[in-house]
């Protein structure tokens, strides 16, 4: 079965590895959010594509879920002493990545290949495509009246400033990057992974022609709120700022025109009959992905749970 899964993020990048161990190489291909990719030092920075790219290579940090494993920190360590911005943490290891991908993009290189050319070189072995080639910017719409870049808000302003809204700049007239379109419509099931709602799988939704690509499709996502909170990032203290409760109910709902089945954790099993109203078919487990066994086991319920639904 033909997997398409949208990601972004460490819960997102969780899910993806499980995926990966579960399906045929070549049943996998992961569309990634690029809305939070920024300029910084110079350097055209890629967290949600570096995060799942790491992860699936298994070269991802184990305690942060972002970064690289056993990194350094001598660059970093010289920018703060020379008054440079170190806000944003780029290890040793890290900032090798950041060099590499900004000489080839000034040289006219895309995004996409460099990524297939990276994954390669990594031996990440499902197929990994930025949502678009070209630049797209998530803007935060503050209570304050200001709007920050994302990583200011996110690493910069640690997710403190109250937030009013979104914007994803650029995102009208871009478009999706090569075989995008393509994989979508080769999809058997496409699975939206528990990353933010709002910032991770919103602006890959925004990109024109994704949408309407995975209207054709059985769909099925994972709930990111469990008993109300987000298992990490600030998306429950945006749901919540936004006028909304946060819970898989307001996923759900955030998701429902796309939906054919939903996936949430066992504590929030009071919500099940609710959101099956919608004709939402659902499944409940477990859903906190705290080992590689976890991640694991979640990806074959996922696959099950999608094969019954791709049977109906």
């Amino acid at each position: 079965m033909r997997i398409v899964a949208l990601a972004g993020g460490v819960g997102g990048a969780k899910l993806v590895a499980g995926l990966a161990q579960v399906l045929p190489v070549q049943d996998l291909t992961v569309i990634v959010n690029t809305g939070d990719d920024f300029d910084h030092l110079g350097l055209r920075i890629c967290p949600d594509l570096d995060t799942v790219c790491y992860t699936l290579a298994g070269m991802a940090n184990p305690d942060t879920g972002w970064g690289l494993k056993d990194e350094t920190w001598h660059a970093l360590e010289s920018i703060k002493k020379l008054g440079g911005p170190a806000w944003f943490a780029l290890g040793d290891y890290d900032l090798g990545t950041h060099l590499e991908r900004s000489r080839r993009l000034s040289s006219g290189v895309p995004l996409s290949t460099i990524t297939r050319e990276f994954c390669l070189q990594w031996d990440v072995k499902p197929v990994v495509l930025p949502m678009t080639d070209e630049r797209v910017a998530t803007q935060v719409l503050t209570a304050a009246g200001d709007v920050l870049p994302f990583q200011e808000y996110f690493v910069h302003q640690r997710c403190e400033p109250e937030v009013r809204g979104f914007r994803f700049e650029g995102v009208e007239t871009c478009r999706p990057a090569p075989e995008v379109l393509e994989t979508l419509a080769l999809a058997d099931l496409v699975i939206l992974c528990p990353s933010n709602p709002w910032v991770s799988i919103s602006p890959i939704l925004a990109v024109p022609g994704i949408k309407d690509a995975i209207q054709r499709h059985p769909t099925i996502a994972v709930s990111p709120i469990i008993g109300g909170k987000a298992v990490k990032g600030p998306a429950a203290k945006m749901y919540a700022e936004l006028g909304i409760v946060p819970s898989a109910k307001a996923v759900a709902s955030q998701y429902r025109e796309l939906l054919t089945g939903f996936v949430v954790d066992e504590v929030d099993r009071d919500q099940v009959d609710e959101i099956s109203g919608w004709g939402i078919i659902l499944h409940v487990t477990n859903t906190l992905m705290s080992t590689a066994d976890d991640r694991y086991r979640l990806a074959r319920e996922m696959m099950r749970f999608g094969e019954a639904l791709t049977r109906r």
